[in-house]
Formats: C-alpha cells, sequence, structure tokens
C-alpha cells in the first residue's frame, strides 16, 4: 500500500486487490454518509526501524470486548493502564489483570 503525504492530506493507494478491500473496510467504517465521520488517532509509537506498523484507533467506533489474563490477579484495587494506548480501567483485588494492547494492563502506583 502507498501512502502519501502532502501537507495536511493523506492519500492511500491500494495496491492489490486485498488492500483494495481493506481499504474499503476502513472507509466505510469511517465515513458516514450523514456527516458524522469519524477520526483516526494514533496510538503508542512508531518508530521507523524498531516498530514494524503504526496502530491508529477510530474514535466513536466501539471497541471489542475486554479480555483478562489467565495468570496474573490484581493484588489490590487499583486502576490500571495501558501505556501504549492509554486506556484505563479500575480493577477490584483479586479479579484478573485486563490485557490490552497484546499484554497485560499496568496498575497505577
Amino acid at each position: 500500500m502507498k501512502i502519501s503525504v502532502d501537507r495536511n492530506v493523506v492519500e492511500i493507494t491500494p495496491e492489490s486487490e486485498q488492500e483494495t478491500a481493506s481499504l474499503e473496510v476502513l472507509w466505510r467504517v469511517v465515513i458516514d454518509c450523514y456527516g458524522n465521520n469519524k477520526k483516526l488517532v494514533p496510538m503508542g509509537q512508531f518508530i521507523p526501524g524498531t516498530d514494524v506498523l503504526a496502530r491508529f484507533n477510530i474514535e466513536g467506533a466501539q471497541g471489542g470486548t475486554t479480555t483478562y489474563s489467565d495468570e496474573h490477579k490484581a493484588p489490590q484495587d487499583n486502576t490500571y493502564y495501558c501505556n501504549t494506548c492509554n486506556k484505563y480501567m479500575k480493577v477490584k483485588a483479586n479479579d484478573a489483570v485486563p490485557l490490552c494492547c497484546s499484554r497485560d494492563m499496568e496498575p497505577i502506583e
């Protein structure tokens, strides 16, 4: 997929049928015929040479269900956060620690 940036305009050009289909799905999620368009908001970081992908949240689109760790329990009531996307959740003592961005969320100390 080719991405071009010209000041405040981003152009995405698919280079295969799969990329065309993926871009169409993204377009349908982000664009609303009634003017309630959604925004792509960056999550975490993208450092060329270190990271292999850039991740974005679709603001206003409902996320998936929260999954929880099978191995880790919260030792006490606390607020947990994801240091990649900044999501916060309150967790009670002895409840499973929530997972976010493919890893355990961390307690705020």
